[in-house]
């Protein structure tokens, strides 16, 4: 336990640091070397004095409508165990968010999530829960994979990823998707699975709520995550037009697609992600503009929207539901 502590205590105070700080400095050096740096930087604080400034605005109500679908997911997932309003999902996604940020590929969200269901039902959630973000990541390999096909020929002539390793990414990534596709429509399979292990038998009520779900349900958190893709790809393209990086929709939407998979692969904690993901993007979105600064700016502008305002917003509902518990537990 002693041991636990210490790497906990060199991850968050140590480890974390440093790797943030070498992230963030081999960003700054491929930016200082930018050969039209003030010029790209002048045409940013140009398109805040115009028309494009409300792109930012339409961003943040994008943001909103991320959640929102997110939080129509949840809904939808848990309704065979306990049905809770829109607006108490979204509550509990943004709680998640909060929990999220500081732990490894955001596993923490699930604690966030579960702290709204009723007392005896949130174990149960987590296995619906976890269907949720299955179906999300799902649609990430899967729109990833084209991205990557769209992109191959410009990854090829950049060289900087040689093609074994690139077809070695793409075909494990087809392999990943095949696999968790049959396992997300046959669900039910792991629930009776477990039941049939003497050892496991006793953990069968965790995931016994899947057995309810049924292929129209898992079509529907499909069709939800892929829409909720489609809300990334959107504030990217409206950021990239703020910011100046001359991107075309199309192929903006499928250079996204190759980040997110990148990001979906490569463990991360989100507060860190911003750096990842900054590092990441110049490569990718490098092969089609050479504005570095615009593109900067689009990745830490997406990761401040859509990571940490709904943390911070649901970090506050979380003390909401603290002091409301001790308010009961008083009276």
């Amino acid at each position: 336990m002693r041991l636990n502590k210490n790497i906990k205590i060199f991850i968050n105070y140590f480890l974390g640091p440093v790797l943030f700080i070498w992230l963030a400095w081999s960003i700054y050096n491929q930016l200082k070397h930018q050969s039209n740096l003030s010029l790209s930087w002048q045409q940013i604080k140009e398109s805040f004095h115009s028309s494009l400034a409300w792109n930012l605005v339409i961003v943040v109500l994008l943001m909103i409508m991320n959640w929102g679908i997110e939080s129509a997911k949840w809904k939808i997932a848990i309704g065979s165990i306990q049905r809770i309003s829109f607006l108490k999902s979204f509550m509990a996604i943004l709680s998640g968010v909060s929990f999220s940020v500081s732990t490894p590929n955001r596993m923490g969200e699930y604690i966030g999530r579960v702290l709204y269901m009723d007392e005896g039902k949130r174990l149960r959630a987590i296995s619906l829960t976890i269907t949720c973000s299955l179906s999300q990541l799902i649609v990430t390999l899967l729109m990833g994979v084209i991205g990557l096909l769209f992109l191959l020929s410009k990854i090829y002539a950049s060289e900087f990823v040689s093609a074994f390793w690139v077809r070695i990414l793409l075909y494990g990534v087809v392999a990943v998707l095949i696999v968790l596709t049959v396992f997300y429509f046959r669900l039910s399979w792991l629930a009776k699975w477990i039941d049939r292990i003497p050892a496991m038998s006793k953990y069968s009520y965790l995931v016994n709520a899947v057995e309810s779900v049924h292929a129209t349900l898992l079509l529907q958190l499909l069709s939800l995550s892929v829409l909720r893709f489609f809300v990334f790809g959107i504030q990217y393209y409206l950021l990239f037009r703020l910011f100046g990086v001359e991107i075309g929709w199309w192929q903006g939407f499928w250079a996204t697609s190759v980040v997110f998979l990148v990001l979906a692969i490569i463990p991360t904690i989100a507060l860190l992600e911003v750096v990842q993901r900054g590092t990441i993007a110049l490569k990718v979105f490098g092969l089609l503009t050479s504005n570095e600064l615009g593109i900067g700016l689009t990745t830490v502008s997406v990761w401040l929207i859509n990571l940490v305002i709904p943390a911070l917003i649901g970090s506050l509902l979380i003390l909401g539901i603290k002091i409301f518990r001790y308010r009961n537990e008083d009276s």
